[in-house]
């Protein structure tokens, strides 16, 4: 296994947003840092630490399954970051409390942070800390779109130009804004208000916002329910909205008239995160019961055609994402909730049904990750 390297840890800031800082030199870094082109491996995770401050970068270890694989740096970007998302051009977005850090991959180096238009009221820390959650880029990569939640009132999406660093509209949403998606187009832009059960619709050119209910148990016992929305996917070829819901719902979302259909799930556990594998099997995080009869923690791996294979996971975990040949899922063990633990969980997906499975493999990674993407 790769030995754990000494924190790259680039402590200067930017305000504004708009001036970069030159790259940290100091620390050591281990065979798997950026190579004399000074580019960081194919198939590097980037986790956003929610423990820790910082993101993480990790070596999936041999042929990306998780085996001899280790965290091999990080780089502070603010208090309590939840998602992130990586460009093509290399450069991470991640939300904090804070500010959106912008991270060069490349180089494990912060940029700068663009601070918020929002007023969250103090930084702080915890689940229900203000600031930046869900996070997303437009398909031409011109804009991120971070959805910021403001403590005791309806949240905002906030545009931020990537050229400029600087935040060029705010938009109205639901309440903890989650998760923010883009459509395949980039015409709109969907947050996911975990506590008003809804998903807003905002127009990407004029940012006018359209509220569109998701309560597929309805909507009894408001902010004290757990039957709410977390986290969605856009289906590619049409468009649509998937929203598990505690492993018993799929509330499928035509953002085009508001209308929800519900599909049969079969987990019966608590669901958070979620991703589409490059064929369309879905991946959602189950992250333990919240009644007597609810089942553990698990990952459902979900056929476009709708048959779905549990597969067990050891403590509650969060968000997931998935290799670029669909192969493998990697699922962050950091919970926005207690019972997290500091690592990734390494699931083959190429398992079939009727043969022997290998055991999903459990990596080091950073301190209580949420936000994963892959490099």
């Amino acid at each position: 296994m790769l030995g754990l390297t000494a924190a790259i840890a680039v402590l200067a800031g930017c305000a504004s947003g708009t001036a970069e800082t030159a790259p940290d030199t100091t620390g050591t870094t281990t065979s798997a840092a950026p190579d004399a082109t000074g580019t960081t491996p194919q198939g590097t995770l980037l986790v956003a630490d929610f423990g820790g401050d910082t993101v993480t970068f990790v070596d999936p270890g041999r042929d990306g399954a998780g085996e001899g694989g280790a965290p091999i740096a990080s780089v502070e970007v603010g208090t309590a970051p939840y998602g992130l998302v990586v460009g093509e051009d290399g450069r991470a977005w991640v939300a904090t409390a804070e500010g959106v850090a912008v991270v060069d991959t490349q180089r494990w180096t912060r940029l700068g942070t663009v601070p918020y238009e929002t007023e969250t009221g103090p930084v702080t820390t915890g689940e229900y800390r203000g600031g930046g959650m869900g996070i997303a880029l437009a398909p031409d990569g011109r804009h991120v779109y971070v959805g910021v939640n403001v403590p005791g009132g309806n949240g905002t999406v906030e545009v931020i130009d990537t050229a400029t660093r600087e935040v060029t509209g705010v938009a109205g949403v639901g309440r903890r804004p989650f998760d923010v998606d883009v459509s395949p187009d980039g015409r709109e832009v969907y947050a996911t208000g975990h506590d008003s059960f809804d998903v807003t619709a905002v127009d990407a050119d004029t940012l006018r916002p359209r509220r569109m209910e998701v309560a597929p148990y309805g909507t009894e016992g408001g902010l004290g329910s757990w039957l709410k929305p977390h986290y969605a996917v856009v289906r590619p070829q049409d468009g649509a909205l998937l929203l598990p819901f505690e492993g018993e719902r799929l509330a499928l979302l035509d953002p085009r008239t508001g209308e929800v259909t519900v599909e049969r799930m079969t987990a019966n556990t608590h669901q958070h995160g979620a991703a589409l594998a490059p064929d369309g099997t879905l991946l959602v995080v189950g992250t333990g019961p919240i009644g007597a009869d609810d089942e553990g923690p698990s990952l459902t791996v979900r056929t476009p055609d709708g048959k779905e294979r549990i597969v067990p996971l050891d403590g509650p975990h969060e968000d997931v994402a998935v290799s670029a040949d669909g192969r493998t899922a990697y699922v962050t063990g950091g919970f926005t909730r207690d019972g997290y633990w500091n690592g990734i969980t390494v699931v083959d997906l190429d398992d079939e049904e009727d043969d022997e499975k290998s055991e999903p493999v459990r990596l080091e990674a950073g301190n209580r990750p949420l936000g994963i993407a892959i490099l």
